[in-house]
């Protein structure tokens, strides 16, 4: 199979590329190496996707909307990972504008060059994008299913993956598009994201860089470990499904606190954390509810949060250079 993975040089995507290469698929990776953080972590898992030899990065920005159709006229996809996107609730607030036209805007170039590939010559048989437990909001139902109506986002992140899913059904419906969104629940593991909390605590354990702790730490989220997630996507790549929503989390939430304790555990010391409020683009709580993923894909996460905690952390000291506090 040959696919095109958007976003391959980031923390889900480079994991992805990884795992289809080295399953022996053609993968082409897609990704602007914007400076949302250090584009050298990017390069770096770029170079690491590099030694496999049925691996190429193209170095091109999905909003290049002319550029989507060159790109996929002429490398004749069979099935697109789409993990290109701008991330993090927080900077969402701060530039509304940018996600809508990354999260929104681009998603809908990649779906239009995608379907004039497979009226041109039959080509790209699936469409997987990554969406988000933010979603959700706060919602009463508890845990998280895919036919709750997400129609209360708390933030422009939120919103315009919401509104990118909604296309994705316009496009099935419309051009028979197969389009199934994979809903990911907080995710960590080795290489992830400098602005994502797992990464934030190791960093102040090890170095002791303050840290803000929102309501003190009373939040739940579903962690799922990275090698969980990229088995649910690359399922959902294999199986073409017409249109669908599907969650990918463990479905086992665990308290923000507690989560923080593994990692202070590991590193022997505490956390620099400055207690904070909740934010108003925070949900409380959230849980998966994986039971379509485990029915139509096989999905079945086999890492534990402690498990993962671990292996994050020995990923995090075997590649941070900086001398620990004493």
């Amino acid at each position: 199979m040959k696919v095109l993975v958007t976003g391959a040089a980031g923390f889900i995507g480079s994991s992805l590329a990884e795992k289809l290469a080295r399953r022996g698929d053609t993968v082409i990776g897609l990704d602007n190496f914007n400076d949302y953080y250090d584009p050298a972590k990017k390069r770096a898992n770029a170079a690491r996707l590099a030694t496999y030899p049925n691996f190429r990065m193209i170095e091109q920005d999905i909003r290049q909307r002319q550029a989507m159709f060159d790109l996929f006229a002429a490398e004749k996809f069979d099935a697109v990972g789409h993990l290109a996107a701008m991330a993090g609730v927080r900077n969402a607030v701060r530039h509304p504008d940018l996600y809508v036209e990354v999260n929104l805007n681009g998603t809908q170039n990649l779906l239009d060059a995608a379907r004039a590939a497979a009226r041109a010559a039959g080509n790209v048989q699936n469409f997987v994008m990554a969406s988000t437990s933010s979603v959700y909001g706060n919602t009463k139902q508890i845990p998280f299913v895919e036919t709750d109506p997400c129609d209360r986002p708390l933030q422009p992140y939120a919103a315009a993956k919401r509104a990118a899913e909604i296309l994705g059904y316009a496009y099935h419906h419309l051009f028979g598009v197969n389009f199934t969104a994979v809903r990911f629940f907080t995710v960590y593991g080795p290489n992830g994201r400098p602005d994502m909390m797992a990464y934030l605590v190791a960093e102040s354990v090890a170095k002791g860089t303050e840290i803000p702790l929102y309501d003190g730490g009373q939040m739940y989220r579903d962690w799922t470990y990275v090698e969980d997630i990229t088995d649910g996507v690359v399922a959902a790549l294999d199986t073409p499904l017409g249109y669908e929503i599907i969650n990918l989390g463990r479905g086992e939430p665990t308290l923000l606190k507690n989560f923080v304790t593994l990692i202070e555990t590991l590193g022997g010391r505490p956390a620099n954390v400055v207690h904070k409020p909740r934010l108003a683009a925070d949900f409380v709580k959230n849980e998966a509810d994986i039971s379509k993923a485990r029915r139509l894909l096989g999905y079945n996460p086999k890492i534990s949060v402690e498990e993962g905690v671990r292996r994050f952390w020995e990923w995090y000291e075997s590649t941070t250079h900086e001398t620990p506090l004493s």
